[in-house]
């Protein structure tokens, strides 16, 4: 066993990037300075819009949202809702039942006592009679229009096709043969001439066009696209750094005046809140709206009582006006309604019922 340690290899290096050229490193800087002056006042102005349309999303946009989410609820949904929940649904069941009670039942008579019974008569009638007449004349149509099918080929055969055959074999093809001969000459003197046109052509063509063109791409054309390609990355480039840095820039802004905003009018507020409004709050509370609490509450139970007293008296009142005009009501016998005690408790042969009592 090996006990010694391997030494600890150095970690891998990143690979180094292409050392820039000298119109790269001359185009980089100037680009990037004038980029990010243009952007830092974009950044800022974007950042702002942020922070206020964020605002007013939390303040105004999302109450109202929720607000006229509601109203429209309370002015289209839940009235669609009560309409078919109690109107359109009750009216399309009893729509139903009267469909199926005028139609449905009417149709399924109708089929099942009227057409079912003319239907099966029908096809009683075209198995027994329809069927044997039309096979019987079916085979009548058959026979004539084979025999007459017979005749017209026949005449056919010996009127058109043979005479037909005969001027093809020894008048159309011979000539057709002279024609293609002809034309397998002319074409291939038409290719002959096509071809050293196309050559010519094709020469004149490269030494006039294609040969300026491939030195005007190669030396001309090629070198200022390369350049601008440079140019046009670096711009890129130059563009999301300046993005970055100015972002950097505007969040620091953006602290600075909230720190500033913080200690010029949030922490005086804040400071004259607990220092000042709150110790005057609990002074007025204990000293104002406390005593006056529990003299509403000390008010209101006198209120209560005297309402109480005269509602008494006012009851009182009517029963001697009662009583005055006609006279004292009849007593009613008091019933005794108790259950029975331990000692008396009901049994099978003690009943203390009406009907079982001795």
């Amino acid at each position: 066993m090996d006990l010694q340690k391997s030494p600890a290899e150095p970690p891998a290096r990143p690979p180094a990037q292409a050392p820039a050229g000298c119109l790269v490193v001359a185009v980089r800087l100037p680009v990037r300075i004038v980029v990010l002056v243009l952007v830092l006042p974009v950044r800022m102005a974007w950042d702002a819009l942020v922070v206020v349309g964020r605002l007013l999303r939390d303040t105004v946009l999302r109450p109202v949202g929720r607000g006229l989410l509601w109203l429209g609820k309370a002015l289209f949904v839940w009235p669609l809702i009560g309409l078919w929940r109690y109107v359109v649904v009750p009216l399309g069941r009893a729509l139903g039942r009267l469909g199926n009670l005028l139609l449905v039942v009417p149709a399924v008579w109708i089929h099942r006592y009227v057409l079912a019974p003319v239907g099966r008569g029908l096809a009683w009638v075209y198995a027994r009679v329809l069927t044997p007449v039309g096979l019987a004349v079916l085979w009548l149509v058959k026979g004539i229009c084979v025999g007459a099918y017979t005749g017209v080929a026949w005449l056919a055969r010996y009127l058109v096709v043979v005479p037909a055959r005969w001027v093809h074999e020894w008048v159309l093809a011979p000539v057709g043969r002279a024609i293609a001969w002809c034309a397998r000459g002319v074409g291939w003197f038409l290719g002959v001439l096509v071809n050293g046109i196309g050559v010519a052509l094709y020469w004149t063509a490269r030494v006039l066009v294609v040969l300026p063109a491939v030195a005007l791409w190669r030396w001309v054309l090629v070198p200022v696209g390369r350049v601008l390609a440079v140019v046009a990355r670096e711009v890129g480039d130059a563009l999301g750094h300046a993005w970055r840095i100015a972002g950097r820039i505007s969040l620091a802004v953006g602290r600075f005046l909230g720190t500033l905003f913080r200690w010029i009018f949030v922490e005086p507020v804040r400071w004259v809140y607990r220092t000042v409004l709150t110790p005057v709050g609990h002074v007025v509370r204990d000293a104002v709206l406390r005593p006056a609490a529990r003299a509403a509450r000390s008010v209101s139970r006198a209120t209560r009582q005297a309402l109480a007293t005269a509602r008494e008296t006012a009851r009182q009142a009517r029963a001697d006006v009662r009583r005055m005009l006609f006279g004292e009501p009849e007593q009613r016998e008091a019933v005794v309604r108790r259950e029975p005690s331990a000692d008396e408790t009901r049994t099978l042969g003690s009943s203390t019922t009406a009907l079982t009592k001795d």
